[in-house]
């Protein structure tokens, strides 16, 4: 096989075997996240190459920075990749289902984020489903697992930060609210001015804010022409932004 390796400003990622390669949507999410000077533990749902972990470790010097993945060959890749990086005495990464891990674990975490899965309908697999696409259905973590898990495992005081499709969005919400995780940040990103919103960034915390904070992000003017507020974003971690 041969090896795939994406190279930051302060990390690379090898992503040869792990099914979800290296996307705009977990380098934003890495990017977007607000870490306070508070933060000392953080958890990644679904590591898998470990980017996100890597971005926080490279912004934030939390003790702990902790990831869970169920799939072999992307949990392989991503300790790879936290020990070959800076960070690699402060990042951790556990082989397991996310049910199975806050099911066990005792401790708390001042952040949790994650990439999830996409699709809440289950698939028609055929021959051609690549590995890539069944990462990207529920079939492993459905919405109420992941919530459920982060409701437990989420500190008093704590942040949990998911980026996801646009047209999920109002349903995360909605199932957020019965495990009484209410938004608080929302970022909602279109590719181009004229493009519809694709994805959605959310923060959520345990209590009600009395207002939620809605921005809008535009990647590109257009093809390779980057808007400045997406310069100013993820200009740490992008070689040539």
């Amino acid at each position: 096989m041969k090896k795939q390796v994406f190279r930051f400003k302060e990390f690379e990622v090898n992503h040869s075997k792990s099914a979800m390669k290296i996307g705009t949507d977990s380098v934003l999410l890495g990017a977007w996240t607000s870490i306070g000077h508070s933060v000392n533990s953080i958890l990644d749902v679904g590591a898998g190459t470990g980017i996100l972990a890597l971005q926080l470790a490279q912004r934030s010097p939390a003790e702990t920075i902790d990831s869970v993945e169920i799939d072999p060959d992307a949990f392989e890749e991503c300790v790879t990749n936290f020990e070959n990086s800076p960070w690699g005495d402060r990042l951790f990464c556990y082989h397991a289902s996310f049910t199975e891990f806050y099911s066990e674990m005792d401790e708390t975490y001042d952040l949790i984020v994650s990439n999830p899965p996409y699709f809440s309908e289950q698939p028609k697999f055929d021959i051609q489903n690549t590995a890539r696409e069944k990462a990207r259905f529920q079939e492993h973590l459905s919405f109420e697992d992941l919530l459920l898990g982060v409701s437990i495992l989420l500190s008093p005081d704590g942040a949990f930060s998911v980026v996801l499709p646009f047209s999920e969005q109002e349903k995360f919400i909605s199932v957020a609210n019965d495990y009484q995780l209410y938004p608080s940040d929302i970022l909602e990103v279109r590719g181009q001015p004229t493009s519809p919103i694709k994805r959605t960034l959310l923060k959520f915390k345990r209590n009600k804010t009395e207002s939620i904070s809605r921005k809008e992000l535009i990647i590109e003017l257009s093809r390779h022409d980057y808007t400045q507020d997406y310069k100013e974003l993820v200009k740490d971690f992008y070689l040539k932004m």
